[in-house]
């Protein structure tokens, strides 16, 4: 693959090279997405942001990175903005949505969320994990997600991230103890 070319062809507004860009990297923008928004209709709806991004904003890539690591970057914002718009509007509408309006008792409804390129013998084991992962503070959920589930090196996700080597070094180490922390809780709770 001719990255060069491709992003020349970006940049005049070839479409056909955004469709082989989309072709490319549609299924790794999607994966990482959703990771982090847990619905598959959001996830589709922000991958094709995306696309729209990188294309309107390709003028502006100067190569200094990886072709890649800019889409991961870009993919990686914009489900962070989903996140951080989806909260602002939750908290508006808090009160009228965690309480039933006939009996007013407090309603818990937390969807269960199975990531699709995950395989995990227990659909609960994978649903408590996903879970557990987006509770993550958004640095630490960040890295853990581009290096465990998308299996990027710690290199490119400090490339992504716009941190140091030992930033994302520790941001690993510190979610993989809050995850353990909260797992073992959840796992000795379920058995």
């Amino acid at each position: 693959m001719d990255y060069e070319k491709l992003i020349s062809d970006l940049k005049q507004g070839n479409q056909k090279a955004l469709e082989e860009l989309y072709n490319l990297y549609k299924n790794k923008v999607f994966n990482t997405v959703i990771s982090y928004v847990q619905n598959i209709s959001d996830a589709e709806e922000i991958t094709q942001d995306v696309f729209i991004e990188i294309f309107s904003s390709i003028k502006k890539f100067k190569s200094e990175s990886n072709l890649s690591t800019w889409i991961y970057r870009i993919a990686v914002n914009k489900s962070l903005d989903f996140i951080r718009y989806t909260k602002r509007k939750k908290r508006f509408s808090i009160i009228t949505s965690i309480f039933n309006s006939q009996t007013g008792a407090l309603i818990i409804d937390q969807p269960d969320f199975i990531h699709p390129g995950v395989e995990m013998d227990l659909k609960e084991r994978s649903a408590i994990l996903f879970k557990t992962i987006y509770k993550l503070p958004e640095k630490q959920k960040t890295a853990f997600i581009l290096s465990k589930v998308e299996g990027l090196s710690n290199n490119e996700i400090s490339e992504i991230m716009k941190a140091s080597l030992s930033s994302v070094e520790s941001l690993l180490f510190r979610a993989k103890q809050n995850l353990k922390k909260s797992l073992s809780n959840k796992f000795d709770e379920l058995y």
